[in-house]
């Protein structure tokens, strides 16, 4: 009976213990670990683990540089939040050849993160336009709409009140537009930067 209502009940595996391996595979070990004591790691420890090993450790820089170093390396994709999961995909949009030409559509990618974090994935972010390619993202943070090239502010409201375009132009110049409330946020927030 399928009762959506009630979250996912998960009940560990009474052979395995939960580990999602036989015995055999949990004997083999690579510098003392299992793939179960690997996949417990986060992103940050595993940076370390196998900062000799190129093709593992580029992976792992690349979700380290979006902000994802606290994620466990075996932690299960329907636990991610929105914003996880899109940083995720960047991720490994960054890990493959680029070829200047993408464009990357983000909403709201910033949601969750640590200020630090949240500016590691500006820097990010700055390099994938710095080699050609196009970012569009939907936010809400001012530290995002403040370094944006050009801003589309919709409103007036939310919902059914909004859509419109209120103002548009580079963050100096929606500041100056009284209309826009995120042109009201924006000039205090560049006022103090």
């Amino acid at each position: 009976i399928e009762m959506q209502f009630l979250p996912d009940v998960y009940v560990p595996c009474e052979v395995c213990k939960g580990q999602r391996y036989n015995r055999e595979t949990l004997e083999i070990r690579y510098k003392g670990k299992t793939i179960a004591d690997v996949l417990e790691m986060t992103v940050e420890e595993a940076l370390r683990f196998f900062e000799n090993i190129p093709a593992i450790k580029n992976k792992l820089v690349t979700l380290h540089s979006v902000g994802l170093g606290y994620i466990r390396l075996g932690q299960s994709a329907t636990t991610l939040s929105g914003g996880e999961a899109q940083r995720v995909k960047l991720s490994a949009e960054l890990s493959r050849r680029a070829t200047g030409r993408t464009l990357y559509i983000l909403d709201e990618p910033t949601t969750g993160l640590h200020f630090a974090d949240v500016q590691r994935l500006l820097d990010v972010l700055n390099r994938l336009v710095e080699a050609g390619n196009t970012v569009l993202i939907i936010e809400h943070n001012l530290d995002v709409v403040k370094g944006a090239d050009w801003i589309i502010d919709l409103g007036p409201e939310g919902g059914d009140a909004g859509g419109w375009v209120i103002a548009e132009g580079t963050p100096e110049q929606v500041a100056k537009m009284p209309q826009s409330y995120t042109g009201q946020f924006l000039r205090r927030w560049l006022g103090a930067a």
